[in-house]
């Protein structure tokens, strides 16, 4: 430890000499909202809104918060070189009659005020639905005056720090001292510090997120970071605003989704180097701890990082050896304060001296909380993370509204694992400013650059390529296989000629397609299954960049829904739509309609009103084909159809929310994207086809059912499932895949699952992954069923095990998995024979490319 480090807690300990410990360990349990996003450009307040809003069912209305980093001087009213040397020092009053007490006391004895202003705000908090009125804010441009810096340094013998650490120091203490005495220590609280960084500010109510901005009137304030918080926090004063997320650390704002366990033991750690928290929350000392490891003590990322959520079992074993060394160091050191419990940290930070700026995300070792990542680069760049990937959807639609730059769909989307030895699961953006131009590089904890997939974009100078005359004739074999419902032919045609294209065809055959649709309402199915194809299989875009060539299919596809006839039109065809204003005009289908189209995007996520109670409905009238479109969110889709609801299939195209297909007994649904969390809890029979990732607790106490998903699931897959549920993951799983598994004889009428360690390049050639299976949990505590991996290196070690076993692969068991991998090539184009049993171009027999697991009934 440095001299200045030890000088450093030491004068802090008069600030809490006194002061009780913590007395209690009060627990609200849920799960919060978190949203954040770092871009190369600023944008402005309003751009939380939506994702904000959308995570209203993760939230209460009693703690809502923001934060902003990398802002604009002029909206602030103060020059850049103020912007980046001041601290803006954000008071709140909860009583306005002690803004002269406070000033007095805490700003203008030792600092220089450069600038004040009261933040402005609505008129009247009703109008915005709340119910509590929010504190009046005073913010203050400061530094602190030479000769109160000076005495500060030689009270405590600073004089080996450098001159901005002693101050932040001061600004520290200065807000702890305001807090104790207008805040902490009192019966009736009367102001509090809601931040005091530079060039960041935090903003938190008794509401929602989207409410804070609304109130202090934040709509048009432009920053490059944004970050959100819906719920009050699940340990201390959860309903006073004071209370509500982010908490400030130094430079640095923490949002916070989970809650720990050892939320009394780690105030005890925190107060044994003079830290003590006043507002007695968990994620208070969230940022607490990640303060004093950065700031205090002057850890890099990546050991703050470990110090939070140790390596830890296999992971560590395979740390190179100096990181071992490194890594054990800071364990035995910080072991005990480190978080234990469900947690996953979003922080916002500043260093206006580096010209830089940080989003990072970080996730527990046991990833108890949902988290996503996502990454867009171009002529604008930008790294979001959230609680669920529809709030990084909802962002990216109002980013894009805002200004085109910004495109719809990100370049990619990913979750972290934990505490792993891959990714170490956290990731950075960091806003690097050079003169006028600000770049955007993510890594993860270990520096390892994430990039976007390559591939141009669109310009204002595409042209088509595609000669007249093919053009002709390829409209001509379209638009037959269109009415004729037979595609395939088509697609593959489309595919083997796209990898020449330009945006420019790819626009023409879209708008081809989209109007011969409407022009035909016979060609409606076909129309919908080519664009599906389009938008679900991995193929080779050429130079053009798969995100954008995806946003031209949907977008198509969501033209041709809204062109479909409503549902009290008397109009030919087979489908009608009905949205929220038409909701109550559903009735049974007529004469040849088959097919319900769902517009879902202004229907609640949840609750009475909710579009997956309006499919209920429709069903019970004899609706059983189902489209839904815009979804933002929407949770329960598939769900309260009742048993044996054979015959019935739903497409579902946007952001769908948690909980789809769960109960389900006997629905086919088709994800065209990736999907969210607790995906086919408690499934009996059905199907599921997912054309992209799924999230956490996927399938948990699953009874049944087939399931095929072409990328990834994140934790805990299957946990808990019994009876016979059938499941073909191509990708990988981040840990605890069938933990608990009791699913019987896969031989014998069980269950099983297929995991093929596949992932797709960026011109959709089909590659393996580095490991069939990261984690170190792989069918933890089964009693029955089985694990089919593709492995044919044989990567996957016993010590991955926990009451399984490596056995081989039988004839019985291949001819039990042969026709699900048929039935898997049939929807994601991964050939059984080309690709999952080719490796290094040589076809081998199954038993050298599949390994089972099974459990170990001698342990």
């Amino acid at each position: 430890m440095s001299n200045f480090a030890e000088q450093f807690v030491a004068s802090r300990e008069k600030l809490v000499a006194g002061i009780p410990r913590c007395a209690g360990d009060p627990v609200e349990e849920g799960g919060c909202g978190v949203v954040g996003f770092a871009a190369t450009v600023p944008v402005s307040g309003r751009n939380i809104f939506q994702a904000s809003i959308q995570m209203h069912n993760r939230g209460n209305g009693k703690g809502g918060g923001i934060a902003a980093a990398g802002m604009d001087a002029d909206q602030l009213g103060v020059n850049t070189n103020i912007l980046k040397n001041d601290y803006m020092l954000q008071v709140a009053l909860l009583d306005s009659a002690a803004e002269n007490q406070v000033e007095q006391a805490f700003i203008t004895n030792d600092l220089r005020v450069d600038h004040k202003e009261v933040i402005q705000h609505i008129d009247d908090y009703h109008d915005i639905d709340l119910e509590v009125k929010p504190p009046d804010v005073v913010r203050y441009f400061v530094r602190v005056k030479e000769a109160s810096l000076a005495r500060f340094v030689d009270e405590n013998g600073l004089q080996n720090a450098t001159p901005r650490s002693t101050e932040d120091e001061f600004i520290c203490q200065n807000s702890f001292k305001l807090n104790q005495r207008f805040y902490a220590s009192l019966g009736e609280k009367q102001a509090f510090v809601m931040s005091h960084a530079r060039d960041l500010c935090i903003f938190k109510i008794v509401g929602y997120a989207e409410q804070v901005v609304k109130y202090y009137m934040m709509e048009d304030i432009r920053a490059h970071i944004w970050i959100a918080h819906q719920r009050y926090p699940t340990k201390g004063r959860v309903w006073h605003p004071a209370g509500a997320h982010p908490f400030i650390g130094m430079n640095q704002a923490l949002v916070h989704n989970g809650d720990f366990a050892n939320y009394f033991s780690i105030s005890e750690y925190l107060r044994q180097h003079n830290v003590v928290p006043q507002f007695l929350t968990d994620t208070e000392v969230s940022v607490q701890l990640f303060d004093m490891l950065e700031r205090t003590y002057g850890y890099p990322l990546e050991y703050i990082i470990e110090a939070l959520a140790p390596t830890s079992e296999m992971d560590f074993d395979c740390l190179p050896a100096e990181k071992k060394k490194i890594y054990r160091a800071i364990q035995a050191m910080h072991m005990h304060g480190s978080p234990d419990g469900p947690w996953f940290f979003i922080i916002a930070s500043s260093n206006p001296d580096k010209n830089k700026h940080r989003l990072i995300g970080i996730t527990d070792t046991a990833m108890l909380r949902p988290q996503v990542f996502a990454i867009q680069s171009g002529d604008v760049s930008i790294g979001l993370v959230a609680s669920e990937k529809q709030a990084i959807d909802a962002t990216l639609e109002t980013l894009s509204a805002d200004d085109p730059r910004f495109r719809p769909i990100a370049d990619r989307y990913w979750n972290a694992r934990g505490g792993s030895h891959t990714d170490g699961g956290a990731f950075t953006f960091t806003l690097k400013k050079n003169a006028e131009t600000v770049t955007l590089v993510c890594a993860d904890k270990f520096g390892n650059e994430i990039a976007s997939p390559s591939g141009d974009l669109p310009t204002d100078t595409d042209t088509r390529s595609v000669p007249m005359q093919n053009a002709d004739l390829l409209v001509a074999r379209m638009q037959a296989a269109l009415l004729d419902g037979d595609v395939n032919d088509i697609f593959f045609e489309i595919v083997r000629n796209i990898v020449a294209w330009s945006f420019a065809d790819v626009r023409w055959l879209v708008n081809e397609i989209a109007a011969f649709v409407n022009k035909e309402p016979a060609a409606f199915e076909g129309g919908i299954t080519i664009l599906s194809l389009l938008n679900d299989r991995r193929f080779d875009c050429g130079s053009m960049r798969r995100s954008v060539f995806v946003q031209y299919i949907r977008a198509s596809i969501n033209m041709i829904m809204n062109s479909v006839p409503a549902i009290s039109s008397d109009n030919s065809g087979s489908a009608r739509r009905i949205d929220w204003q038409s909701r109550n005009d559903l009735r049974a289908p007529h004469g040849t309609e088959t097919t319900l189209v769902v517009a879902a995007a202004d229907f609640p996520p949840e609750g009475n009103d909710c579009n997956a109670r309006i499919e209920v409905a429709a069903y019970e009238l004899g609706w059983k084909r189902f489209i839904l479109y815009g979804l933002r969110g929407q949770r329960f889709t598939g769900c309260g159809f009742g048993s044996n609801t054979d015959g019935v299939r739903i497409d579902v195209f946007g952001s769908s929310g948690d909980y789809l297909s769960s109960g389900n007994d006997g629905i086919e649904i088709h994800v065209h994207d990736n999907a969210q969390d607790q995906l086919c809890q408690i499934m009996k029979r059905g199907k599921l086809v997912v054309y992209g990732d799924v999230g956490q607790t996927f399938m948990y106490g699953a009874k049944g059912g087939d399931v095929y998903i072409l990328g990834n699931a994140a934790g805990r897959p299957l946990i808990n499932a019994v009876g016979c549920p059938r499941v073909v993951i191509n990708g990988t799983c981040l840990d605890f895949l069938a933990e608990s598994f009791m699913a019987g004889d896969p031989l014998n009428g069980g269950g099983f699952v297929v995991l093929n360690g596949v992932m797709f390049d960026d011109h959709g050639g089909i590659i393996d992954l580095e490991s069939p299976y990261p984690g170190v949990n792989l069918f933890s505590l089964a009693s029955g069923g089985a694990i089919y991996v593709r492995d044919p290196d044989n990567k996957l070690v016993d010590e991955q095990l926990n009451g399984g076993k490596f056995v081989e692969l039988s004839d019985d068991d291949w001819a039990l998995i042969h026709p699900y991998l048929k039935t898997n090539e049939e929807y994601f184009g991964i050939s059984v024979e080309d690709h999952l049993l080719t490796v290094d171009g040589a076809r081998l027999t199954p038993e050298r490319v599949y390994r089972k697991v099974e459990p170990d009934r001698g342990v």
